[in-house]
């Protein structure tokens, strides 16, 4: 993961530098510049309006008294998408855009879903992910309680 990371950090901004000196001798630095702001402005509008459809879709949810699983799949890409959208950048702009656009969120979100498994509870934090590589499964799962030993009440 580390070594993911790194590579991330190191390889990324060469990419981003790489295509703002290509497009800036093409189109001239003050374009250049003008078309990443731009990009900014206009994902941020457009992540305003998507965040606050999906807080609405998951208050539905809500009231529906379910869990909303795929709301908050697609709050995280949100949030995701709202990360690169304000690097400076062509090559980030494209992804947080692509991840604004519900069909590609959808299908990112399954494939989320489907190599992973989650267990969703009403109770506790809300939801135990168990990885598809883990062994485990629900009926290992002991559910127990908490006794503080420094309370009075059980002194006795």
């Amino acid at each position: 993961m580390f070594r993911l990371l790194f590579i991330l950090f190191l390889v990324v901004p060469l990419v981003e530098i790489f295509f703002l000196i290509q497009v800036g001798q093409v189109i001239g630095a003050g374009w250049t510049i003008f078309l990443v702001v731009a990009t900014a402005v206009i994902g941020a509008f457009l992540l305003r309006l998507q965040g606050f459809q999906t807080l609405h879709r998951a208050q539905r949810t809500m009231q529906q008294g379910q869990l909303p699983a795929t709301e908050m799949l697609e709050g995280l890409c949100l949030l995701v998408s709202g990360a690169l959208l304000l690097t400076p950048g062509f090559v980030t702009d494209t992804m947080g855009f692509l991840l604004l656009v519900p069909p590609v969120r959808q299908v990112l979100i399954a494939q989320m879903l489907k190599n992973s498994r989650f267990i969703f509870s009403s109770g506790g934090s809300g939801f135990y992910q168990q990885s598809r590589y883990s062994s485990r499964r629900n009926e290992d799962i002991i559910e127990g309680e908490v006794v503080d030993d420094d309370d009075p009440r059980h002194l006795r």
